[in-house]
């Protein structure tokens, strides 16, 4: 099965995409849905973070605030390779037992940060979600409210633009307006399902 890593910066329209590639029959497989499942409490991995980082990143009902942390890890880069150093290899162990499972011609595996925390080794190709600066910045305000100093506080934690399509086997353009994302997306459904039979036939 080929395995297509997609990824972003912030506002690109990842989920979007992804969710365009699931009405197509493209199994997904979302890393921070995986990461909100592993911190729940009750699981060996929320114990682990509590431990590390203390009981002031816990909200009223016991629950780990994740606002709260990822301010914390972000302006600090040893609290934040902390936290990946106890979410990372779990994040990884469920990714391959989901990868193990699936048969179709090729999955989607969702991950944000896919280049900067080494997830490339698990897919065949990276699909980066391209937009413009400007659109980030302008599509995260109108989702979230954050105002554009936060919004490039993320983005300078992110990898440039440049170097994302640098590592890129394949670009989405989402700059447009839906229907313009939608021949992109059937554009690349129709060279992943071209690329798999090939894979198939050797």
């Amino acid at each position: 099965m080929l395995r297509i890593g997609l990824t972003g910066g912030i506002g690109s329209g990842k989920s979007t995409v992804a969710a365009l590639l699931a009405t197509r029959g493209a199994p997904i497989i979302d890393t921070d849905e995986i990461a909100h499942r592993l911190t729940e409490p009750e699981q060996p991995v929320f114990d682990q973070i509590v431990h590390a980082f203390g009981q002031d990143i816990l909200d009223t009902h016991r629950r780990i605030d994740r606002s709260k942390l990822r301010e914390r890890v972000f302006e600090n880069a040893g609290e934040r390779q902390r936290l990946e150093a106890i979410l990372h290899p779990r994040i990884r162990e469920v990714v391959r037992e989901k990868l193990d499972a699936l048969h179709a011609p090729y999955c989607i595996l969702v991950v944000p940060l896919l280049i900067e925390s080494g997830f490339t080794d698990l897919v065949d190709r990276v699909m980066v979600v391209d937009v413009s600066e400007a659109v980030q910045i302008q599509r995260t305000a109108a989702r979230s409210g954050m105002t554009e100093p936060e919004i490039r506080k993320i983005m300078a934690a992110q990898l440039s633009r440049a170097q994302r399509l640098q590592k890129a086997d394949d670009v989405i353009d989402n700059n447009g307006d839906r229907k313009h994302l939608e021949k992109e997306v059937e554009r690349l459904h129709h060279w992943y399902l071209s690329l798999a039979a090939t894979v198939k036939k050797n």
